[in-house]
Protein backbone atom coordinates (compact mmCIF):
# COMPACT_ATOMS: atom_id res chain seq x y z
CA UNK A 1 0.00 0.00 0.00
CA UNK A 2 1.36 3.43 -0.95
CA UNK A 3 1.99 5.96 1.76
CA UNK A 4 0.21 9.32 1.44
CA UNK A 5 2.33 12.30 2.39
CA UNK A 6 0.83 14.14 5.40
CA UNK A 7 -0.25 17.74 4.97
CA UNK A 8 1.54 20.47 6.87
CA UNK A 9 -0.35 23.46 8.14
CA UNK A 10 -0.10 25.89 11.02
CA UNK A 11 -0.07 24.66 14.64
CA UNK A 12 -3.20 26.70 15.35
CA UNK A 13 -5.49 29.31 13.80
CA UNK A 14 -6.94 32.65 14.82
CA UNK A 15 -9.14 35.46 13.54
CA UNK A 16 -6.79 38.11 12.14
CA UNK A 17 -9.24 40.73 10.91
CA UNK A 18 -12.93 41.58 10.76
CA UNK A 19 -15.08 43.81 8.55
CA UNK A 20 -18.74 44.64 8.17
CA UNK A 21 -21.15 46.27 5.76
CA UNK A 22 -24.61 47.59 6.57
CA UNK A 23 -26.87 48.87 3.77
CA UNK A 24 -27.36 52.61 3.47
CA UNK A 25 -31.11 52.55 4.09
CA UNK A 26 -32.09 52.52 7.76
CA UNK A 27 -35.64 51.30 8.37
CA UNK A 28 -37.29 52.32 11.66
CA UNK A 29 -40.18 50.46 13.25
CA UNK A 30 -42.56 53.14 11.99
CA UNK A 31 -42.10 51.82 8.43
CA UNK A 32 -42.88 48.26 9.55
CA UNK A 33 -46.04 49.51 11.26
CA UNK A 34 -47.42 50.65 7.91
CA UNK A 35 -48.24 47.02 7.03
CA UNK A 36 -48.92 45.30 10.38
CA UNK A 37 -51.22 46.02 13.32
CA UNK A 38 -48.71 46.58 16.10
CA UNK A 39 -46.79 49.33 17.89
CA UNK A 40 -43.23 50.50 18.33
CA UNK A 41 -43.44 49.66 22.03
CA UNK A 42 -44.61 46.10 21.30
CA UNK A 43 -41.82 45.48 18.78
CA UNK A 44 -39.15 46.83 21.13
CA UNK A 45 -40.46 44.91 24.15
CA UNK A 46 -40.66 41.62 22.23
CA UNK A 47 -37.41 41.87 20.25
CA UNK A 48 -35.37 44.89 21.31
CA UNK A 49 -35.28 45.98 17.65
CA UNK A 50 -35.53 49.71 16.92
CA UNK A 51 -34.20 49.84 13.35
CA UNK A 52 -32.79 47.56 10.69
CA UNK A 53 -30.97 48.04 7.36
CA UNK A 54 -32.52 47.07 4.03
CA UNK A 55 -30.46 46.71 0.87
CA UNK A 56 -31.17 48.52 -2.38
CA UNK A 57 -30.84 46.97 -5.84
CA UNK A 58 -27.09 47.67 -5.99
CA UNK A 59 -26.42 46.21 -2.54
CA UNK A 60 -26.47 42.59 -3.67
CA UNK A 61 -25.25 39.63 -1.64
CA UNK A 62 -21.99 39.76 -3.60
CA UNK A 63 -21.59 43.54 -3.38
CA UNK A 64 -22.14 43.65 0.39
CA UNK A 65 -19.76 40.72 0.86
CA UNK A 66 -17.03 42.42 -1.16
CA UNK A 67 -17.32 45.59 0.94
CA UNK A 68 -17.13 43.68 4.23
CA UNK A 69 -14.33 41.44 2.96
CA UNK A 70 -12.17 44.33 1.82
CA UNK A 71 -12.30 45.76 5.34
CA UNK A 72 -11.52 42.38 6.93
CA UNK A 73 -8.54 41.80 4.63
CA UNK A 74 -7.16 45.28 5.37
CA UNK A 75 -7.71 44.74 9.10
CA UNK A 76 -5.79 41.46 8.89
CA UNK A 77 -2.85 43.22 7.24
CA UNK A 78 -2.71 40.92 4.22
CA UNK A 79 -3.63 41.21 0.54
CA UNK A 80 -6.46 39.56 -1.36
CA UNK A 81 -3.90 37.52 -3.31
CA UNK A 82 -2.95 35.75 -0.08
CA UNK A 83 -6.47 34.43 0.50
CA UNK A 84 -6.47 30.69 -0.19
CA UNK A 85 -10.17 29.99 0.31
CA UNK A 86 -13.46 31.89 0.50
CA UNK A 87 -16.37 30.45 2.50
CA UNK A 88 -19.73 32.22 2.24
CA UNK A 89 -22.65 31.41 4.51
CA UNK A 90 -26.01 32.65 3.23
CA UNK A 91 -29.61 31.59 2.68
CA UNK A 92 -30.53 34.57 0.52
CA UNK A 93 -28.45 34.19 -2.65
CA UNK A 94 -31.09 33.16 -5.16
CA UNK A 95 -28.88 31.62 -7.84
CA UNK A 96 -28.63 27.94 -7.00
CA UNK A 97 -25.44 27.77 -9.04
CA UNK A 98 -22.74 28.99 -9.33
CA UNK A 99 -21.83 29.74 -5.73
CA UNK A 100 -21.66 33.47 -4.97
CA UNK A 101 -18.29 32.78 -3.29
CA UNK A 102 -16.65 32.37 -6.70
CA UNK A 103 -17.81 35.82 -7.83
CA UNK A 104 -16.60 37.34 -4.58
CA UNK A 105 -13.21 35.61 -4.81
CA UNK A 106 -12.74 36.88 -8.36
CA UNK A 107 -13.81 40.48 -7.74
CA UNK A 108 -11.66 40.74 -4.63
CA UNK A 109 -8.63 39.76 -6.70
CA UNK A 110 -7.72 36.49 -5.02
CA UNK A 111 -5.36 34.16 -6.86
CA UNK A 112 -7.94 31.56 -7.90
CA UNK A 113 -8.85 30.86 -4.27
CA UNK A 114 -11.04 27.86 -3.46
CA UNK A 115 -14.57 29.20 -3.06
CA UNK A 116 -17.88 27.73 -1.95
CA UNK A 117 -21.17 28.56 -0.25
CA UNK A 118 -22.70 26.88 2.78
CA UNK A 119 -26.26 26.99 4.12
CA UNK A 120 -26.53 26.75 7.89
CA UNK A 121 -28.90 29.61 8.65
CA UNK A 122 -28.08 31.70 11.69
CA UNK A 123 -25.34 29.24 12.71
CA UNK A 124 -23.61 29.64 9.36
CA UNK A 125 -20.81 31.90 10.56
CA UNK A 126 -19.81 29.37 13.21
CA UNK A 127 -19.83 26.58 10.64
CA UNK A 128 -17.68 28.65 8.28
CA UNK A 129 -15.26 29.57 11.06
CA UNK A 130 -14.83 25.90 11.96
CA UNK A 131 -14.14 24.96 8.34
CA UNK A 132 -11.63 27.81 8.04
CA UNK A 133 -9.78 26.76 11.18
CA UNK A 134 -9.52 23.23 9.79
CA UNK A 135 -8.15 24.44 6.46
CA UNK A 136 -5.46 26.58 8.10
CA UNK A 137 -4.34 23.83 10.46
CA UNK A 138 -4.56 21.13 7.77
CA UNK A 139 -2.55 23.26 5.37
CA UNK A 140 -4.94 23.55 2.44
CA UNK A 141 -5.05 27.35 2.83
CA UNK A 142 -2.88 29.76 4.78
CA UNK A 143 -5.56 32.44 4.98
CA UNK A 144 -9.31 31.83 4.73
CA UNK A 145 -12.00 34.46 4.25
CA UNK A 146 -15.26 33.63 6.06
CA UNK A 147 -18.33 35.68 5.13
CA UNK A 148 -21.81 35.74 6.62
CA UNK A 149 -24.18 37.69 4.37
CA UNK A 150 -27.94 38.06 4.00
CA UNK A 151 -30.61 40.03 2.16
CA UNK A 152 -33.46 38.83 4.35
CA UNK A 153 -35.64 41.76 3.29
CA UNK A 154 -36.18 39.71 0.11
CA UNK A 155 -37.59 36.89 2.24
CA UNK A 156 -39.74 38.94 4.61
CA UNK A 157 -43.54 38.97 4.53
CA UNK A 158 -44.26 42.55 5.57
CA UNK A 159 -47.84 41.59 6.46
CA UNK A 160 -46.81 38.80 8.83
CA UNK A 161 -47.15 40.35 12.29
CA UNK A 162 -44.86 37.71 13.82
CA UNK A 163 -41.84 38.24 11.55
CA UNK A 164 -42.20 41.52 9.59
CA UNK A 165 -40.11 43.48 12.11
CA UNK A 166 -37.37 40.91 12.68
CA UNK A 167 -35.10 40.76 9.68
CA UNK A 168 -32.38 42.98 8.26
CA UNK A 169 -29.66 42.89 5.61
CA UNK A 170 -25.88 43.08 5.83
CA UNK A 171 -22.54 41.31 5.56
CA UNK A 172 -19.79 40.49 8.02
CA UNK A 173 -16.43 38.92 7.23
CA UNK A 174 -13.35 37.65 9.03
CA UNK A 175 -9.93 36.49 7.90
CA UNK A 176 -8.69 33.32 9.61
CA UNK A 177 -4.96 32.63 9.48
CA UNK A 178 -2.05 30.85 11.17
CA UNK A 179 -1.12 31.18 14.82
CA UNK A 180 1.50 29.73 17.17
CA UNK A 181 -1.05 29.56 19.99
CA UNK A 182 -4.70 28.40 20.10
CA UNK A 183 -7.05 31.34 19.57
CA UNK A 184 -10.11 29.48 18.23
CA UNK A 185 -11.44 26.88 20.63
CA UNK A 186 -13.17 23.57 19.90
CA UNK A 187 -16.54 23.94 18.20
CA UNK A 188 -19.66 22.56 19.83
CA UNK A 189 -22.13 22.14 17.00
CA UNK A 190 -25.03 20.01 15.89
CA UNK A 191 -28.55 19.85 14.51
CA UNK A 192 -32.08 18.96 15.62
CA UNK A 193 -33.84 18.15 12.38
CA UNK A 194 -36.98 17.03 14.18
CA UNK A 195 -37.62 20.74 14.78
CA UNK A 196 -37.05 21.79 11.16
CA UNK A 197 -40.58 23.16 10.78
CA UNK A 198 -40.11 25.78 13.50
CA UNK A 199 -38.17 28.06 11.10
CA UNK A 200 -38.75 27.55 7.41
CA UNK A 201 -39.61 29.02 4.02
CA UNK A 202 -43.36 29.37 3.55
CA UNK A 203 -43.38 27.69 0.13
CA UNK A 204 -40.53 25.61 -1.37
CA UNK A 205 -39.23 26.99 -4.68
CA UNK A 206 -40.36 23.97 -6.69
CA UNK A 207 -43.93 24.30 -5.41
CA UNK A 208 -43.92 28.05 -6.01
CA UNK A 209 -42.64 27.57 -9.56
CA UNK A 210 -45.16 24.83 -10.36
CA UNK A 211 -48.17 26.55 -8.82
CA UNK A 212 -51.03 28.08 -10.73
CA UNK A 213 -50.57 31.82 -10.18
CA UNK A 214 -54.26 32.24 -9.51
CA UNK A 215 -54.01 29.80 -6.60
CA UNK A 216 -51.08 31.49 -4.85
CA UNK A 217 -51.74 33.66 -1.78
CA UNK A 218 -51.73 37.42 -2.33
CA UNK A 219 -50.99 40.43 -0.17
CA UNK A 220 -53.30 43.35 0.55
CA UNK A 221 -52.27 44.98 -2.76
CA UNK A 222 -53.32 41.91 -4.73
CA UNK A 223 -49.71 40.93 -5.50
CA UNK A 224 -48.59 37.30 -5.39
CA UNK A 225 -46.79 36.61 -2.13
CA UNK A 226 -43.15 35.70 -2.64
CA UNK A 227 -41.86 32.78 -0.50
CA UNK A 228 -40.83 34.15 2.89
CA UNK A 229 -39.31 33.04 6.17
CA UNK A 230 -41.79 32.01 8.84
CA UNK A 231 -41.24 30.71 12.34
CA UNK A 232 -42.97 29.39 15.44
CA UNK A 233 -41.81 32.16 17.73
CA UNK A 234 -42.51 30.62 21.12
CA UNK A 235 -41.00 27.25 20.21
CA UNK A 236 -37.85 28.90 18.87
CA UNK A 237 -37.61 31.15 21.93
CA UNK A 238 -37.83 28.23 24.37
CA UNK A 239 -35.29 26.19 22.41
CA UNK A 240 -32.83 29.08 22.17
CA UNK A 241 -33.07 30.07 25.82
CA UNK A 242 -32.90 26.63 27.41
CA UNK A 243 -30.97 24.45 24.95
CA UNK A 244 -28.53 26.98 23.50
CA UNK A 245 -27.40 28.16 26.92
CA UNK A 246 -26.30 24.55 27.51
CA UNK A 247 -24.39 24.55 24.21
CA UNK A 248 -22.72 27.85 25.12
CA UNK A 249 -21.60 26.39 28.44
CA UNK A 250 -20.26 23.30 26.66
CA UNK A 251 -18.18 25.57 24.39
CA UNK A 252 -16.71 27.33 27.43
CA UNK A 253 -15.91 23.98 29.04
CA UNK A 254 -14.35 22.64 25.83
CA UNK A 255 -12.08 25.69 25.64
CA UNK A 256 -11.15 25.45 29.32
CA UNK A 257 -12.52 28.94 29.93
CA UNK A 258 -14.69 29.95 32.89
CA UNK A 259 -17.29 32.70 32.71
CA UNK A 260 -15.06 34.75 35.01
CA UNK A 261 -12.30 34.62 32.38
CA UNK A 262 -14.63 35.70 29.58
CA UNK A 263 -14.49 39.28 28.28
CA UNK A 264 -17.18 39.32 25.59
CA UNK A 265 -20.35 37.40 24.71
CA UNK A 266 -21.46 37.53 21.06
CA UNK A 267 -24.61 35.46 20.53
CA UNK A 268 -26.58 35.37 17.31
CA UNK A 269 -28.54 38.62 17.21
CA UNK A 270 -32.00 37.08 16.94
CA UNK A 271 -33.86 38.81 19.72
CA UNK A 272 -32.76 40.83 22.74
CA UNK A 273 -35.04 38.85 25.07
CA UNK A 274 -33.22 35.67 24.05
CA UNK A 275 -29.87 37.39 24.64
CA UNK A 276 -30.94 38.58 28.11
CA UNK A 277 -32.22 35.12 29.05
CA UNK A 278 -28.99 33.44 27.91
CA UNK A 279 -26.89 35.90 29.92
CA UNK A 280 -29.00 35.10 32.99
CA UNK A 281 -28.91 31.33 32.48
CA UNK A 282 -25.13 31.35 31.92
CA UNK A 283 -24.72 33.59 34.99
CA UNK A 284 -22.27 35.81 33.15
CA UNK A 285 -20.42 38.30 35.38
CA UNK A 286 -21.20 42.00 35.00
CA UNK A 287 -17.79 42.69 33.48
CA UNK A 288 -18.64 40.63 30.37
CA UNK A 289 -19.53 42.85 27.41
CA UNK A 290 -22.66 41.57 25.67
CA UNK A 291 -23.30 42.28 21.98
CA UNK A 292 -26.65 43.98 21.38
CA UNK A 293 -26.32 44.89 17.72
CA UNK A 294 -29.84 43.54 17.18
CA UNK A 295 -31.25 46.87 18.39
CA UNK A 296 -30.15 48.76 15.29
CA UNK A 297 -29.38 45.98 12.81
CA UNK A 298 -32.16 43.45 13.38
CA UNK A 299 -31.73 39.73 12.76
CA UNK A 300 -29.27 39.28 9.89
CA UNK A 301 -28.94 35.49 10.26
CA UNK A 302 -25.44 34.35 9.17
CA UNK A 303 -24.16 37.95 9.19
CA UNK A 304 -25.19 38.78 12.74
CA UNK A 305 -22.16 37.52 14.68
CA UNK A 306 -19.40 39.06 12.52
CA UNK A 307 -21.39 42.31 12.26
CA UNK A 308 -21.78 42.44 16.04
CA UNK A 309 -18.10 41.61 16.50
CA UNK A 310 -17.06 44.37 14.11
CA UNK A 311 -19.24 46.95 15.87
CA UNK A 312 -17.99 46.07 19.36
CA UNK A 313 -14.39 46.53 18.22
CA UNK A 314 -15.17 49.72 16.28
CA UNK A 315 -16.92 51.36 19.24
CA UNK A 316 -14.29 50.28 21.76
CA UNK A 317 -16.74 48.18 23.76
CA UNK A 318 -14.40 45.26 23.06
CA UNK A 319 -10.71 45.27 22.22
CA UNK A 320 -8.20 43.16 20.34
CA UNK A 321 -7.09 40.21 22.43
CA UNK A 322 -10.33 39.90 24.36
CA UNK A 323 -11.69 36.40 24.91
CA UNK A 324 -15.15 36.03 23.37
CA UNK A 325 -17.81 33.33 23.40
CA UNK A 326 -19.71 33.22 20.10
CA UNK A 327 -22.80 31.12 19.42
CA UNK A 328 -25.10 30.95 16.42
CA UNK A 329 -28.39 29.08 16.25
CA UNK A 330 -31.36 28.96 13.92
CA UNK A 331 -33.13 27.29 11.00
CA UNK A 332 -32.55 23.58 10.77
CA UNK A 333 -32.49 23.68 13.69
CA UNK A 334 -28.71 24.00 13.83
CA UNK A 335 -26.18 25.54 16.18
CA UNK A 336 -22.45 26.23 16.58
CA UNK A 337 -20.53 27.73 19.49
CA UNK A 338 -16.86 28.36 20.19
CA UNK A 339 -14.51 30.61 22.14
CA UNK A 340 -12.23 32.94 20.17
CA UNK A 341 -9.67 35.65 20.72
CA UNK A 342 -10.85 38.87 19.10
CA UNK A 343 -8.61 40.28 16.33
Amino acid sequence: MSKIKPSKGAPYARILGVGGYRPVRVVPNSVILETIDSSDEWIRSRSGIETRHWANDEETVAAMSIEASGKAIADAGITAEQIGAVVVSTVSHFSQTPAVATEIADKLGTNKAAAFDISAGCAGFGYGLTLAKGMVVEGSAEYVLVIGVERLSDLTDLEDRATAFLFGDGAGAVVVGPSDEPHIGPTVWGSEGDKSNTIKQTVPWDEFHASDLSALPRNSKGEVKFPAITQEGQAVFRWAVFEMAKVAQQALDAAGITSAELDVFIPHQANERIIDSMVKTLKLPEHVTVARDVRTTGNTSAASIPLAMERLLATGEAKSGDTALVIGFGAGLVYAATVVTLP
